[in-house]
C-alpha cells in the first residue's frame, strides 16, 4: 500500500490569461520547485499537478480552437 503526499488544500483559480499553465508558476517560491509540466486544465475543467498534488480549477471562458 502507498501513502499519497498530494498537497490537497491547494486548490489555485486560472483563467484565459494563465493559458498555456504550467506548474510550477512563476508565483511559487523557489524552495518548492519541481520539474515544469503543462496542464489542459481549459479542456478538462480542473486538473491535479503530478508533482506537487496542487489542483488548478479553470474558471474562464471556454477555450475555441483554430
Amino acid at each position: 500500500m502507498s501513502t499519497s503526499t498530494q498537497n490537497l488544500s491547494r486548490v489555485v483559480e486560472v483563467g484565459e490569461s494563465d493559458l498555456p499553465l504550467h506548474c510550477p508558476t512563476p508565483q511559487t517560491p523557489v524552495w518548492s520547485m519541481h520539474p515544469r509540466v503543462f496542464l489542459d486544465v481549459a479542456k478538462a475543467g480542473d486538473m491535479l499537478c503530478p508533482y506537487c498534488g496542487t489542483r488548478y480549477v479553470y474558471k474562464g471562458a471556454p477555450v475555441r480552437g483554430h
